[in-house]
């Protein structure tokens, strides 16, 4: 599977988003499972099959675009609203980015770490390690690149978090995965409570980061992305669990910029698994 990953990987974009495409719709169709669930949590939100269909194909360009993204060539990407980033980092206290299943959240942090690390140190990134050790092997290489640091989803990477941020540092969460069982607390999204994870909201309240909304947007016919940022409505509260909620409906603004890019298809309101 490694061999055929970096095959990949040399593919123009536009050709990797035509086989996404190809191999999102291909799984809509096989597994009924992940069709209703799509549907489901689409209807949540307001949406028909019909207004958000676009979404299927993304899914499969998600995956599709990793190899590029991993080890290939650079890809072209945009800034809009760049300079609420500017601004954050000028106020030295640290950065925490957050950004929903929308679009392709892997150029955000190389864009964000390719223009700013040099003067404002890494940007550090939460993940969980693939189970695959090949996978695993090609994450590590691709995303501990000159200007990202990544963090594994324990105790020892939490820290990791607050130290950077406390050295005026960002760093980047998906706060709609569910995080493990223990490490986050019920709360609604768009209107059904789904386990949602607290380290975005006690980050800030540890250190006094600012939050920023981020986004990838994919550009039609392999062009490239727009990176998408945004600047909360108003502050986190400093009860954690209103701050919470205020983060799930910053995501589902962002969401609604582009319902069509959102990875439907995941398991928001699935139960938190437990640690071993």
């Amino acid at each position: 599977m490694a061999v055929f990953f970096r095959m990949f990987s040399v593919l123009p974009l536009w050709l990797l988003h035509a086989l996404g495409w190809l191999l999102g719709w291909l799984v809509f169709a096989l597994s009924a499972q992940y069709r209703q669930r799509f549907i489901a949590n689409a209807s949540l939100a307001g949406y028909t099959l019909r207004q958000v269909r676009a979404g299927v194909g993304h899914a499969g360009r998600m995956v599709a675009e990793l190899p590029r993204l991993w080890l290939g060539a650079s890809t072209p990407y945009f800034w809009e609203n760049d300079v609420c980033v500017d601004k954050a980092y000028a106020r030295g206290r640290g950065i925490v980015f957050l950004t929903p299943h929308l679009g392709c959240f892997e150029i955000a942090a190389q864009g964000l770490a390719e223009r700013y690390s040099q003067h404002h140190g890494p940007l550090t990134g939460l993940y969980r390690p693939a189970r695959q050790a090949w996978l695993a092997r090609i994450m590590e290489t691709a995303r501990n690149r000159p200007g990202l640091s990544m963090a594994p989803t324990t105790l020892a990477g939490v820290r990791q978090m607050i130290r950077a941020l406390r050295q005026g540092q960002a760093v980047g969460l998906l706060p709609d995965q569910v995080p493990p069982d223990g490490m986050g607390q019920w709360a609604p999204f768009f209107g059904r409570s789904a386990y949602t994870m607290t380290l975005a909201a006690r980050l800030v309240q540890q250190t006094g980061a600012t939050v920023l909304l981020a986004w990838g947007e994919r550009l039609p016919l392999g062009r490239g992305f727009c990176l998408h940022f945004r600047e909360l409505e108003q502050p986190l509260a400093p009860d954690l669990d209103t701050a919470v909620i205020q983060i799930n409906q910053a995501m589902e603004r962002l969401i609604r910029e582009c319902p069509q890019q959102y990875l439907w298809g995941y398991g928001r309101y699935k139960q938190p698994r437990q640690e071993k």
